[in-house]
């Protein structure tokens, strides 16, 4: 079979698993409270459901990547997409609405407008050592700026997770491709080994920064995630991977046009998520019910001569009908 066709296979495969993933993970974000540590969340079995999902999504994209370019296999992931809205309206006991349906098709025809342009090679080149820890260092400080202390979680978090999942990748494919390497070169280094660990670093703080961003609901904040991981990993690839665009500028215009339409989907989602999780009018204060016949007496309030507190006829007369005190 042509490497290829298996790339697409493998990567609808691993789109499947991150749906039904990211659709568990908005269920437990939703029945969390926001304060919840990481710790408390180890003790539940939704998370560990979670995980796996996300662990056999992960191993299938790993697989992919083993025979496509990151500019073929990542914007497949859109998929996910696809397969997470209309899960997380059923989980959620209700239809997906019209707005949603626009956004969705939008940021997949964007997607798929970027995926027309890429290369359809199997990878060859990896990074070296300082590529590794420059991508490394550069993400992480991107990633601190979206996430910093005082934002609120949702798309800067969701971006925050893509950016995070996208370099996770493509350092992955580097992984990948120097471990099936069969020139003879050594297969544990200083540079596999840091490599490995930036992944295991990446691809965990991706799961977490999706958990947080997911608190707000899923559309908008998984369509955000979807967009930020192909192009994280594209621009890794376009310019350290030697990875190239079909077409010349007929595919940079392309390649505009169809960050526009994603752009224009994932702003639709959000808008549409923001009616779904508003809270509505705010309620009408309470009416004060009266008393007309007051049968406490208030410590400390003004009095008659007779001790009756003012503004209050005097209880017996008024319940015997009886003439009030001038």
């Amino acid at each position: 079979m042509n490497a290829t066709l298996i790339a697409v296979a493998l990567s609808l495969v691993s789109a499947g698993a991150y749906a039904a993933a990211a659709v568990a993970q908005s269920r437990l974000a939703g029945r969390t409270d926001p304060s919840t540590g990481i710790l408390r969340l180890l003790g539940r079995g939704a998370w560990w459901s979670a995980v796996g999902l996300n662990a056999g999504g992960a191993l299938l994209h790993v697989a992919a990547l083993n025979y496509g370019p990151l500019t073929l296999v990542q914007p497949l992931g859109a998929l996910t997409l696809v397969a997470a809205v209309p899960l997380g309206a059923r989980a959620a006991g209700r239809r997906v609405g019209r707005t949603e349906w626009r956004g969705t098709v939008l940021t997949l025809l964007g997607l798929g407008a970027l995926l027309l342009t890429a290369g359809d090679s199997a990878p060859h080149e990896t990074l070296t050592l300082p590529e590794a820890l420059g991508v490394g260092a550069a993400t992480m400080a991107v990633v601190a700026g979206l996430s910093r202390p005082g934002a609120r979680p949702g798309l800067r978090h969701a971006a925050a997770s893509g950016i995070t999942s996208g370099v996770a990748s493509a350092l992955t494919q580097t992984l990948t491709v120097a471990v099936t390497d069969h020139s003879g070169g050594p297969l544990f280094s200083w540079r596999l080994l840091t490599v490995a660990l930036l992944v295991s670093a990446f691809a965990m703080g991706g799961l977490l920064l999706s958990q947080t961003a997911y608190r707000g609901g899923l559309g908008a904040p998984l369509a955000v995630v979807t967009l930020a991981n192909p192009v994280a990993a594209a621009a890794i690839g376009l310019a350290l991977l030697g990875e190239r665009l079909q077409g010349g500028p007929v595919s940079l215009v392309l390649a505009l046009l169809g960050t526009a339409a994603a752009v224009r989907g994932v702003i639709l989602l959000s808008r549409a998520q923001a009616r779904a999780t508003d809270p509505g009018e705010a309620a009408a204060p309470p009416v004060p019910v009266v008393d007309p016949l007051p049968s406490r007496l208030v410590i400390g309030s003004p009095r008659r001569a007779d001790g009756t507190p003012l503004g209050v006829e005097p209880l017996a007369a008024a319940r015997a009908g009886g003439p009030s005190h001038p």
